[in-house]
């Protein structure tokens, strides 16, 4: 893959637009609705619904844990902040806490200051206040709480508060309230409190992850829907040059080379089209045996120029490592996205490792990462001694678009892009930073047993031979057709072509010789290429049929079995017009068996 790729997704800022665009026409969906639609029930929601419609923010993501309770004794000290002028009920209360099984740290507050001081140097689990304080009111207090450390529990403990004025408190914030003469009910409001807070930040954490699942599914419609049109596009600028190739008898020697440099732009553009598929997992993966160290011999001298004269670029494997099942244009584009990554972490240069090794993941490491699962793994790491992830900033690494670099200098596609291949071949991404020093991420990849070497010999770039058969082309991109008509028709074959499924139909009623069918998937007027293809098979059993389409398979329709099942064959536009002849000439050869 070549890094010009990278360098292309900055010129189209449309697309970017139009992604975000379709941000916008994606509804706020009612927490219950989308518990409903996951099938799922959060503890202790029973009907009361979900979510608050203005919650979730993505700072959620970042928090510190609320301590966990278990059996009603923390495993960690809970931090408590006391609001409370008198000594005699202080001790009072830090003795029935104590006392029930809860270990707690004070930290006392006798006065408005030291409280609000307290609230903005220090943070807490769970606040209580007395209700009456000589100078200060126990609602001031609420408010000033709710305002510093909103999501932390807090509760009125008091000697004097009327219904009226708790009724108020609960509905100002307030957890609880409480009176001194029963503080037996303090521990079990304490816990229930925590539990509830607890409950709070899982469900925040839930509506976050439905949220970039809706945008990740919108974001990979959207990729197929510009990945049809767009290669659409390609598929006759590249046929055009290449039909112009085939012939270029009197072209000089830089037309010849200006036309190449046109394919291969093509090529590259073409590679974007992948590029958005594979952040929305929407790529389809031609996966085979490879080992990573080759993989990543190969790219040595291109990354080393990625990377320039100011960064060293080291390499190091293990002796053992296993090989993976993947496919090797995507582990390209892996290692070229971290390296570009890694380089703009290091303006002022610095060093670049890049490690592989097997490793066997147990239950120790699933606990403390919980994407990874237990078994044998190759991991490649991908390490430099840059600026690091600021903690703001690391939840949102693999967002689509989302980038710390300046206006111009980033898209914001290379990690979705890395994390998107990444989960299509079942592995996951680990990541270590620190602000200053350097980030390294490792990617896990199952691992495979080495296969036996096998050696094949490749074929030549000769054009395939042509025919005079009889090929019926269905096509509702009239460039394209034109085009897939004047490559066929120079190479003798007799060719019939239709805008339609639906006048596909009608001219092959009115024609007594078609050998081969050749057609899109997704085509206007109520007749797909599935289904004309399977007309005209009921009528010509011995009908072959070449699918093609702007999108990938898994894009192109919900089911595409049916390809295989038929014994067709799949062109994925923009293709090579090599790649056009020799599948046409391969289909009617086989009828002919």
């Amino acid at each position: 893959m070549s890094p010009g790729v990278l360098q292309t997704l900055s010129y189209i800022p449309c697309i970017k637009n139009a992604i975000f665009g379709a941000f916008q026409l994606i509804p706020c969906m009612d927490g219950d609705l989308a518990c409903q639609l996951l099938g799922v029930r959060l503890k202790g929601t029973g009907d009361k619904g979900l979510c608050n419609p203005h919650a979730g923010k993505r700072s959620n993501m970042i928090e510190k844990p609320l301590p966990s309770i278990g059996e009603g004794v923390a495993k960690t000290p809970l931090r408590v902040l006391h609001l409370e002028d008198n000594p005699h009920d202080r001790v009072l209360l830090q003795e029935t806490i104590n006392g029930d099984g809860l270990t707690c740290q004070f930290v006392q507050a006798a006065s408005q200051k030291e409280f609000e001081d307290a609230l903005r140097t220090q943070s807490f689990d769970v606040i209580i206040s007395d209700f009456t304080i000589p100078s200060y009111d126990g609602m001031a207090a609420l408010a000033a709480a709710r305002r510093a450390q909103p999501e932390t529990p807090f509760l009125f403990v008091s000697g004097t508060i009327g219904e009226e004025r708790a009724v108020e408190s609960l509905k100002s914030g307030a957890i609880d309230y409480i009176l001194k003469d029963h503080l037996g009910r303090l521990v079990p409001a304490i816990q229930r409190a925590l539990r509830e807070a607890q409950e709070r930040v899982e469900r925040r954490e839930l509506e976050a992850q439905l949220r970039h699942a809706q945008k990740m599914e919108a974001i990979g419609q959207l990729a197929g829907g510009v990945a049809h049109d767009f290669n659409n596009m390609l598929a006759v600028i590249r046929g055009n040059v290449e039909l112009v190739l085939m012939h270029d008898e009197g072209l000089t020697k830089e037309a010849r080379d200006c036309l190449k440099q046109i394919t291969a732009a093509s090529e590259r553009a073409a590679s974007l089209t992948r590029q958005l598929l594979a952040f929305g997992s929407k790529q389809v993966i031609q996966a085979e045996p490879i080992n990573l160290n080759d993989t990543i011999g190969n790219l040595a001298k291109m990354l080393k120029r990625i990377i320039g004269g100011n960064i060293q670029l080291e390499h190091s494997s293990s002796a053992r490592s296993r090989c993976v099942q993947a496919d090797v244009g995507m582990m390209e584009q892996v290692l070229v996205n971290l390296v570009v990554n890694a380089r703009d972490a290091m303006p002022n240069g610095g060093r670049l490792l890049i490690t592989t090794e097997s490793v066997t993941v147990t239950n120790g490491h699933v606990r403390m990462h919980p994407e990874a699962r237990n078994g044998e793994f190759v991991c490649l790491t991908v390490t430099d001694t840059g600026t690091g992830i600021s903690p703001e900033h690391l939840p949102r690494i693999f967002e689509p678009f989302f980038t710390t670099k300046e206006s111009g200098k980033g898209t914001g596609l290379g990690l979705p892009t890395v994390h998107g291949i990444v989960k299509q071949h079942q592995g996951w991404i680990e990541i270590h930073t620190r602000v200053g020093e350097g980030t390294s991420f490792r990617i896990f990849l199952p691992a495979i047993a080495t296969p036996e070497t096998t050696f094949t010999l490749e074929s030549g770039d000769a054009l395939p031979r042509g025919g005079d058969e009889h090929i019926l082309l269905v096509e509702d991109d009239e460039a394209v057709r034109l085009l897939t008509r004047r490559i066929l028709e120079s190479f003798g074959y007799d060719v019939l072509d239709a805008p339609s499924g639906a006048k596909a139909l009608e001219m092959a009623s009115d024609s007594k010789a078609i050998d081969l069918l050749v057609t899109d998937i997704v085509m206007p007027d109520g007749v797909t290429g599935r289904e004309l293809a399977e007309q005209l098979k009921n009528q010509r059993p011995q009908l072959k049929t070449i699918y093609v389409s702007g999108y990938n398979l898994e894009v192109a329709g919900k089911d595409t079995d049916f390809i295989e099942k038929n014994k067709g064959s799949f062109l994925q536009k923009p293709y090579a017009s090599q790649a056009l002849l020799s599948t046409v000439r391969r289909c009617l050869d086989e009828s002919k068996v």
